[in-house]
């Protein structure tokens, strides 16, 4: 099944490891570890040959990447591999599963397709992560790890990446999240890897604050005093150096702030200091750019804390934008903005840029900066540069930035790798995996107080040939302790690595017997027909309740609804809300139609609450409107309100309520249940919207244009495809739908 390339020894040991038992492989970056699991891959299609395996990966371009490398050294047909991303539908990817032996996804899309059953976990004989550092909190690594581990037949977890984590309790959780029985380590120095490793020489250039952007420096280093000394007028803060912000704590101290406020601790110390620590944040991300970034960042983001300002209700935003120091610090950086002033690091990397590509017309550059708004701005300045042609890489569009689409990602890495131009100015996204064969230099606009995010951004250069990376940084600010920071996080990295060569030092999972679990039963999913159905709103799909749900065996249908979050039974629609959520709609008026609306379409209609916040005290409304609402909706509408503290509670009770309803009235039912009966119009939307990829919005046109369902039915795929909104894909979706002959999956 292997072609094309000679496996390294130490590439050999690992597989052999990964064979026998799930293990975390940790290997320098460009050593190779997709390779190790396509090795992995072929001996486990080889064992179980009707089986599938699925590798995820964090982004587009990497699940892309190890598309390539398959296609390359993989024996198979292509049509036999997949790619699941957001671009593919979830109805395009149910159908793709069914014919595929290898699925490279992204971990998002494919967690709502395991909750939606539109997948069968059970097939797959091999499971990889890559970047498996991720595989922490509520990341989708940790729930697909989990559903994979309690389905698959022939379970086996392969999790890779170049740095685990910091802490040995961070390497810990990623291990005991993806179910690691064994971990095999190589570092740079390692004999049997060090022949392959290449030179890196890092260069670090610092410049000096200049009194000009000291003086923006100086108003906004006042405010942050005067803050933290109310923080310690409050009894909140035991520091002496009011002076001193460390992020870390304050986030500490916000999280403490916000937990004692849930358990209902409203006392005025609490409200104010959570208060005061938001305009912390919000000026200490402004110091952060104007000693870091410079002033045209630090202008974008002031326009967007006045913009907050004008249009939204903070307290918080309006105490910093009518502060004086805040005020002074705002004027003098519009000043220098007009100016045209630049920050010392934008200087030297144009001057360094010059004398790169003068020395080395056919160079190579990477330059990493934290900020969209920032890297725009370094295109803009390095594209001046004569033999410098300098594009942007950065995720997708987010409100009001500037973003790329998964195929311009695509795109543009190719065209880097191509050599159509010479300088990639890259955010987080470029960080992570990208196999850019020849990267001459890597510069870091500043430091990253991350060792693996350090790792990552050196990892881009050095692979073929000697790595050179220059890192910038500003002396006497925040990039002084971030450098510091970084360095001694990554010395500590190294050594639990270490530790985990000689000795773990911590118990992982128990190992299978010889590696050869024994088959579990051929259908893990013979009890669905017994199993709680539950239809959620699209946009609860992010949320613990859905995950919840399917721990616990639910069989969620993600839906676009238009009355209810969740749809128990033929009968029993439920408005859910978090305690701030239900309070803000009261204040915007969304509540009491919400509420009319759920009457009119369910028989037993529910308002669940979720949290332990003091209804009374999150927003400042008065309590008369409070209760004069729940009176409302309890009294006038009859609708039960119920109140949970948390996601699994919540789950627990939809899930309990779901169990009395569809045993009493049945399982089968719609999720457009209603006690009135639909009009011939919106049965006929209601049928058109559940073909695939269609749903309530498509339908109308998609009516309008062959005027009755009997028409659309016979729709040639050309006529589907004459439609606005119906691309070549979702006219063969509709059409394999309409035309195929009907098989009932859970009759064998």
């Amino acid at each position: 099944m292997i072609k094309g390339f000679t496996p390294r020894l130490y590439q050999e040991t690992i597989l052999a490891t990964a064979a026998q038992k799930n293990t975390l492989i940790v290997l320098p970056t460009g050593m190779g570890k997709t390779n190790i699991f396509l090795m992995l891959a072929a001996q486990r299609l080889a064992q179980y040959p009707s089986s599938k395996i699925l590798l995820i990966g964090p982004t587009k371009p990497l699940i892309d990447q190890y598309h390539a490398v398959f296609r390359q050294h993989f024996e198979m047909p292509e049509e036999r591999m997949a790619i699941f991303t957001g671009l593919v539908s979830p109805e395009r990817r149910g159908l793709l599963w069914k014919d595929a032996s290898i699925i490279f996804s992204t971990p998002q899309g494919l967690e709502n397709d395991i909750i939606s059953r539109k997948i069968r976990l059970e097939e797959v004989s091999l499971l990889g992560f890559d970047e498996a550092h991720r595989a922490v909190g509520n990341y989708s690594y940790v729930f697909i790890a989990s559903q994979y581990h309690k389905l698959a037949r022939y379970p086996r977890i392969a999790g890779m990446t170049a740095s685990p984590g910091t802490a040995m309790e961070e390497i810990k959780d990623v291990c005991q999240n993806l179910f690691i029985e064994a971990v095999e380590v190589r570092t740079d120095s390692d004999p049997d890897v060090r022949p392959y490793v290449q030179e890196m020489e890092i260069d670090w250039v610092k410049v000096q604050l200049p009194p000009v952007l000291g003086n923006v420096q100086r108003p906004f280093q006042e405010f942050l005093k005067s803050r933290m000394q109310k923080l310690k007028g409050l009894g909140l803060l035991q520091r002496k150096d009011v002076s001193v912000t460390n992020k870390s704590d304050l986030l500490a101290m916000q999280a403490e702030l916000r937990s004692r406020l849930s358990q209902g601790d409203s006392d005025f110390s609490v409200l104010q200091g959570i208060s005061i620590l938001a305009e912390i944040m919000k000026v200490g991300h402004a110091l952060e750019l104007v000693e870091t970034q410079g002033v045209a960042a630090l202008q974008k983001y002031i326009g967007k804390i006045y913009e907050e300002a004008r249009s939204g209700s903070s307290k918080a935003i309006k105490n910093v934008v009518a502060d004086e120091h805040f005020k002074t610090a705002v004027l003098r950086a519009d000043q220098l903005f007009g100016e045209k002033i630049e920050h010392p690091k934008l200087v030297e990397l144009q001057h360094l840029l010059e004398k790169i590509i003068r020395e080395n017309t056919s160079a190579k550059v990477m330059v990493f900066n934290q900020y969209r708004d920032n890297a725009l701005d370094i295109v803009e300045k390095l594209n001046n540069i004569h033999g410098v042609s300098a594009r942007i890489f950065v995720g997708q569009q987010k409100k009001g930035e500037t973003g790329l689409s998964q195929k311009e990602q695509k795109q543009i890495i190719e065209d880097f790798r191509n050599g159509f131009f010479n300088v990639l100015v890259a955010t987080s996204i470029g960080e992570e995996g990208l196999d850019i064969p020849k990267v001459d230099r890597v510069i870091f606009y500043e430091p990253v107080p991350s060792a693996i995010r350090q790792i990552q951004r050196r990892g881009r250069t050095g692979r073929l040939d000697k790595g050179s990376v220059t890192i910038l940084m500003t002396k006497d600010t925040r990039d002084e302790a971030y450098r510091w920071v970084a360095a001694n996080k990554e010395k500590k990295m190294h050594r639990n690595l270490q530790i985990l060569k000689k000795d773990i030092g911590f118990e992982l999972r128990p190992q299978h017997t010889n590696g050869k679990p024994e088959p579990r039963p051929e259908s893990l999913v013979s009890y669905l027909k017994e199993e709680i159905i539950i239809y959620a709103d699209y946009r609860e799909k992010g949320s613990g309740v859905i995950r919840d749900l399917a721990e616990n065996d639910v069989i969620v249908r993600m839906e676009t609804l238009p009355h209810a979050d969740y749809i128990l039974s033929s009968r029993v629609g439920v408005e859910f809300k978090k305690v701030d959520d239900f309070v803000e709609s009261i204040i915007d008026g969304r509540l009491l139609q919400q509420v009319k609306d759920l009457k009119n379409s369910f028989e037993r209609p529910m308002i669940l609450i979720e949290g332990t916040e003091d209804i009374y005290a999150v927003r400042g409304v008065h309590p008369h409107a409070i209760q004069g609402m729940l009176a409302t909706i309890a009294v006038s509408y009859g609708i039960p309100i119920l109140q949970t503290r948390n996601a699994k509670e919540t789950a627990s009770l939809l899930r309990i309520i779901a169990k009395r309803e569809q045993e009493e009235v049945g399982r089968e039912f719609s999720w457009h249940a209603g006690r009135k009966p639909l009009s011939l119009t919106q049965q006929q939307e209601y049928v058109v919207s559940a073909l695939p990829g269609v749903g309530p919005v498509l339908a109308k046109p998609l009516l309008k244009h062959f005027k009755s369902i009997r028409n659309l039915a016979n729709a040639s795929l050309y006529e589907l495809q004459d439609v606005e909104g119906i691309g070549k894909v979702k006219a063969a979706d509709i059409k394999r739908v309409l035309d195929e002959e009907y098989h009932d999956d859970h009759s064998t």
